[in-house]
């Protein structure tokens, strides 16, 4: 009976450990699929999470997108009303006004070296009608050498462009006792036109001396000119000065001639003719006009340039007809107003042209007689080249004190014109 209680409790102890075994294998696997549970539940959960934030997203974009097709459509709109808009501004004209931006018709550049004062007046005169044309001409100021006045001068106005020219190379004239300033003047021009022409492109220039005053026409009258200019090759330049422009012999504003003495002041130049000039300019004298330097002081200045007519008169050129100013049409044109003039023969020319209501025609041998014929009228009497000044075909033109005009002709004008002498 003992024997048997032992063995039963060893059973029962065994029993015991294989229960005890069974339920620790059991909490085991148990706790593993708990744990296992917990991590499909957190997997669940951030599957959720990242599904609602997809979700979130494609809302997001969704609305995106609608906000972007909203405003396609309404850039599509916009669109369409600028293209009604242009197409009716077509209608207008408008585009035939865009179409007309061109450029510039000319550079103005104004010629300067010592002289403060005197260049103050001519910017004032150019400013004086330059703002509805500020576009058309830019104005430039090109100063030879280091005068600081000068430099200030041009800097203080800020619708101005100032070009500086220092020339320190050694002058050599070619003929003893020349002076140097010829030389410089030469340099200093060929030096501005190069840079207006070639650095900044320009297709025509004005050049204007540092003591001249302008017209209240002279932007209309060059910008006219201009066509002109491209137009007839044959024409060298256009300006606006004439040499027998005193208050005495001048009356029409409108009167416009050609001539074969370049007049070598307010002058305009198209840039294929500077093509031609540049490579062969001279060394001095390029104008082979005398008074630019310093001689119109005293009883020169007095005599020929302070009696010179500003004019006054505001004239649109733009609507005028300048085609016979053409070559092939200005011949017979002035050849019918020599023509049509009244002969006159010395001696006392003066009193016989007083009594005479229309045009006169006077005739001269050669040079001395044409230029004691000029100081009887008190016009220019200079010749430069076998050529008088202002003169074409040998013919040279002026009213004398009233409408009359006076035609001093040449030895071989009328052959030239194709007029049978009297």
């Amino acid at each position: 009976m003992a024997r048997w209680s032992g063995g039963f409790r060893c059973l029962l102890l065994l029993v015991a450990i294989a229960f005890i075994y069974t339920q620790v294998r059991l909490f085991k696997a148990q706790s593993e699929y708990a744990d296992k549970i917990a991590v499909a539940v957190e997997g669940e959960n951030h599957c959720t999470s990242q599904m609602r934030f997809l979700i979130d997203e494609i809302s997001m974009q969704k609305q995106k997108v609608v906000v972007l097709e909203e405003k396609v459509r309404r850039q599509e709109e916009e669109c369409e009303q600028l293209r009604t808009l242009v197409q009716n501004l077509e209608k207008k004209g408008v585009k035939s006004l865009f179409e007309q931006v061109k450029a510039p018709v000319a550079a103005v550049v104004i010629m300067a070296c010592n002289r403060a004062d005197y260049l103050e007046r001519t910017i004032n005169s150019i400013f004086k009608y330059h703002d509805t044309v500020a576009s058309k001409f830019p104005v430039f100021v090109s100063q030879d050498g280091s005068n600081s006045d000068v430099r200030t001068k041009a800097m203080s106005y800020n619708q101005l462009t100032y070009m500086q020219h220092l020339d320190y190379e050694p002058v050599d004239t070619e003929r003893p006792g020349e002076l140097i300033a010829y030389y410089k003047i030469a340099r200093h021009y060929k030096w501005a036109l190069d840079q207006l022409f070639y650095k900044h492109n320009f297709n025509r220039v004005i050049i204007l001396e540092d003591d001249m005053e302008i017209s209240p026409d002279f932007f209309d009258y060059f910008e006219a000119g201009a066509d002109l200019l491209d137009k007839d090759r044959s024409i060298m330049a256009i300006s606006s000065w004439n040499d027998n422009g005193q208050n005495q012999f001048v009356h029409d504003p409108y009167a416009l001639y050609r001539s074969d003495f370049f007049p070598g002041l307010g002058w305009m130049l198209s840039k294929p003719t500077w093509d031609e000039l540049s490579p062969k300019w001279p060394k001095a004298y390029p104008f082979i006009n005398y008074y630019l330097l310093g001689s119109s002081l005293g009883q020169f200045f007095n005599q020929y340039l302070k009696p010179i007519r500003l004019n006054d008169v505001t004239i649109d050129w733009k609507k005028m007809n300048l085609t016979y100013l053409m070559e092939d049409k200005y011949v017979n044109h002035f050849a019918n107003m020599v023509k049509d003039a009244k002969p006159l023969y010395e001696p006392n020319l003066v009193l016989k042209t007083n009594h005479v209501d229309g045009d006169v025609r006077i005739q001269y041998r050669d040079q001395t007689d044409f230029e004691d014929i000029a100081r009887q009228f008190g016009i220019f009497e200079e010749w430069k080249d076998g050529i008088p000044r202002t003169a074409y075909k040998g013919v040279v033109v002026f009213r004398y004190k009233t409408i009359r005009r006076i035609f001093l002709v040449g030895p071989h004008s009328l052959e030239q014109l194709g007029i049978q002498n009297d």
